[in-house]
């Protein structure tokens, strides 16, 4: 299959494209925030809406889920992209039902991302009949009736599937989840499933919890910081701040990435006159430019170094303390490493072995050590293998439950967390679901449910009829852009619970609805009076997030509303869960999920506290490992995976620009990488092109190929993409999602987790029979 781009609004043509930065933010990072913010919403409006965000009485940020400091905070506790976060939900532009009338949903399937989003927010719930070329405006009764009635008429609950996206607050995923379950089915899938759900299931393994086990103050301390598969200058650009006080302090920091990234090699922080005026702070001491997936291989190579250190010297590398009293399978681990194959290692990372001893010799000097990572990692096809690897060289130093060392998977969106503390997934422990049938009177049931894949997999074969889901963009998001978008379209029924416009709108079943919901921008007040809602971090902090601006339309619900006026109209008034009470006072939500969900008793009063309080987390907390097999935390011996690309292929990874968030394209510039108004661009090393016989601008299309694929189809296209010569590691190629996802194969997971292997293509490039992007 062939996926070709859409029309936009900008020519693509002929993209400005410089030498990549080798420092990010400063006064550019200053000076985009506030024009994207007056832009969107005007000067005014900008300065009272940024001066709230991450702050105690205001809201959390809609992008990504780095934490706020605890005490002190500054006056402008925000990133450029979290100002931009903002500006696109709190703009004024609007799309209303005369916006509908205008435009018949194949001219919007016609337009990019980036031009449906910047439509501005949608005010009306809208419906699109069967046959219907149009949306049209209804009221909300009407719609929950509709949707109410398809579901109703399904064969059995299983035919319908509920996706979440990490924007929604604890309230709207605790009710999400006991409406999905009350209503008799498990197929929770959400945006997990394709970014952290292989650092859970490692986790969860080696730890016995599938979250991190470090805190912000502990980064500030370290003597070493590893950051593995991560763009943070981009994706958490907060944590540079981080960073840069951990350098302050003392701190080493150690870059792994196929790319330079800018913030990783230098912060011109915009809070101080050394990042406005100076040259700011080199954040990396070094920088492994590895290559795709070898980060197994390196682990392995790092944990094989500290074991001959400690037979040289013993007693002065391994913690046996540690090992020896927290821990099992050391042993096993230790023989598997002792026959480690050095060739392999050089061959799947692309370093040489001095390279790999420097930072192994960081490691073993080393006192506090936390090592980060984000979806560079979780990607793989043997990513949970990988982060097991991270594990094992943590463990075995003895950095975890101790202040400034531990493990930190970097999550992406802002309450994704939270939403599985709330039981947004489709196969929470029994504790859990007895728990909520304990508390509310109702049968839930037990056999697990679909994950992401596995839900477009059950459309793809006709036993998912129904779709819904609440915030995110779910067709723009998935893998396999042609096989998703086919698998939606068979549906009876699909809704999208939204703010503004995006892929998944234009992309529909038989019968369609868009829900427009408040943001967390906006006010939300209720029968009881003016509420807030709450959120957890990637450090497990739970906190409260108010909005102060008025709603974008007085049609707006809250995420809360909806899915009350859902359940409401599918189980009625009789049902045994209150949710017309529920809707009216958030209150009554949280004294529910304090008997219901561990670690959140006296949830109303804790989260009142000034910066709310942390959920518990036994490794961090005590050195304790309760969620394992023996209550100890576990080494692993894994199988060394190395990733084997033909001749004349390279090995593709998806990945954000500067000017996106997730599928929320903000603009069309990658500042640092020095791409100017296009998106259709290809990264690949300039030795690489010379091998490839390719000059640095051609037009190409990807064509991955996946031999293993089950369903026959070996190739995916995606069509007219330039070529630009850039420093990636030799080998490996780099392009923006969703336009790359359609090369990502939909059968092609990482083992046990199941998230789409995004990050390890295999492609070649062919150059492409049009002249144009």
């Amino acid at each position: 299959m062939t996926r070709k781009p859409p029309v936009d609004d900008v020519n693509d043509d002929n993209p400005d494209v410089r030498e990549p930065k080798r420092w990010a933010a400063g006064i550019p990072g200053v000076a985009v925030s506030l024009n994207r913010g007056v832009q969107q919403m005007g000067a005014a409006r900008t300065a009272r809406t940024l001066r709230l965000l991450n702050q105690r009485e205001g809201f959390d940020c809609p992008g990504c889920a780095w934490p706020e400091p605890q005490g002190h905070r500054k006056l402008a506790e925000f990133c450029e992209n979290g100002a931009k976060a903002v500006a696109e939900e709190a703009t004024r532009r609007r799309v209303g039902p005369e916006f509908f009338a205008e435009h018949s949903v194949a001219e919007l399937a016609g337009r990019t991302d980036h031009w449906l989003g910047q439509q501005g927010r949608i005010t009306h719930p809208v419906l699109l009949r069967p046959g219907a070329t149009h949306y049209e405006p209804v009221d909300w009764a009407t719609a929950f009736e509709v949707i109410a009635g398809k579901l109703r008429g399904l064969s059995t609950p299983d035919e319908a599937a509920f996706y979440t996206s990490g924007r929604t607050s604890n309230e709207a995923a605790f009710l999400y989840q006991l409406m999905v379950r009350s209503f008799g089915t498990n197929n929770l899938p959400d945006c997990s499933n394709m970014c952290h759900e292989s650092s859970g299931a490692a986790l969860a393994e080696t730890t016995g919890i599938g979250k991190g086990s470090v805190t912000l103050a502990d980064l500030t301390i370290a003597d070493l910081i590893v950051v593995v598969g991560q763009n943070p200058g981009t994706n958490h650009p907060r944590m540079l701040s981080a960073l840069e006080e951990a350098k302050g302090a003392g701190a080493k920091i150690v870059a792994v990435n196929p790319l330079p990234e800018a913030g990783l090699l230098r912060f011109k922080n915009p809070q101080n006159a050394r990042g406005l005026l100076g040259r700011g702070t080199e954040l990396a001491d070094e920088f492994l430019q590895i290559r795709l997936g070898g980060d197994q291989a390196l682990f392995q190579a790092i944990g094989h170094l500290l074991l001959a250190w400690e037979d040289e010297a013993p007693g002065t590398v391994v913690d046996r303390d540690f090992v020896d009293t927290r821990s099992e399978g050391f042993a096993e681990y230790a023989e598997h490493l002792r026959g480690l194959d050095w060739a392999r290692v050089e061959r799947a990372t692309g370093l040489d072995r001095a390279e790999i001893e420097g930072v192994a010799r960081m490691f073993a000097e080393s006192e506090r050590t936390i090592v980060c990572w984000a979806m560079g990692i979780t990607q793989h096809k043997h990513s949970v293998p990988t982060i097991r690897e991270i594990a094992n060289v943590v463990l075995l130093r003895g950095m975890i439950g101790k202040p400034g060392a531990g493990l930190c998977p970097v999550r992406g969106h802002s309450n994704v967390q939270g939403d599985r503390t709330m039981g947004i997934w489709e196969k929470m422990p029994e504790k859990f679901l007895a728990a909520l049938e304990e508390e509310f009177g109702v049968d839930v049931p037990r056999e697990p449910g679909l994950d992401t894949v596995g839900a477009i997999r059950a459309m793809r074969g006709g036993k998912v009829r129904a779709f819904f889901a609440v915030g995110g963009n779910f067709v723009a998001a998935a893998p396999d852009t042609e096989v998703t978008e086919a698998a939606m379209r068979s549906c009876e029924l699909t809704v999208q619970v939204s703010t503004k416009l995006n892929r998944s709108h234009v992309v529909h079943g038989e019968t369609a609805l868009i829900l427009p919901v408040r943001g967390r921008t906006e006010r939300d007040l209720q029968a009881g009076g003016e509420q807030f809602v709450t959120v957890e971090d990637s450090m497990s902090v739970v906190h409260r997030s108010r909005g102060r601006l008025e709603p974008a339309s007085d049609q707006l619900l809250s995420e809360v509303g909806v899915v009350c006026g859902l359940a409401l109209a599918l189980f009625g008034p009789e049902h045994p869960v209150p949710w017309a009470e529920l809707a009216g006072d958030y209150d009554l939500i949280r004294e529910h999920i304090a008997r219901v969900v561990p670690g959140c008793e006296d949830y109303n009063a804790r989260v009142r506290l000034p910066d709310g309080f942390v959920l518990p987390n036994a490794p961090r907390d005590s050195r304790e490992f309760t969620g394992t097999r023996d209550d100890k935390a576990v080494f692993t011996a894994n199988p060394l995976t190395v990733l084997e690309v033909p001749e004349g292929r390279l090995l593709l990874q998806t990945l954000r620009s500067h000017d996106q968030y997730n599928t929320t394209i903000y603009g069309l510039d990658d500042r640092y990488r020095g791409i100017k108004d296009a998106r259709r661009v290809v990264l690949v090393n300039p030795d690489d092109l010379t091998g490839l016989g390719l000059a640095d601008g051609a037009i190409v299309d990807l064509v991955g190929e996946w031999p293993d694929d089950p369903t026959g189809r070996v190739e995916r296209r995606a069509e007219r993409f330039r070529v630009v010569s850039y420093p990636t590691a030799r080998g490996c190629a780099a392009a923006y999602f969703p336009e790359a996802n359609a090369v990502v194969p939909l059968d092609s997971t990482a083992d046990q987790s199941n998230t789409p292997t995004s990050k390890s293509i295999v492609v070649r490039l062919e150059v492409s029979a049009h002249n144009h992007v």
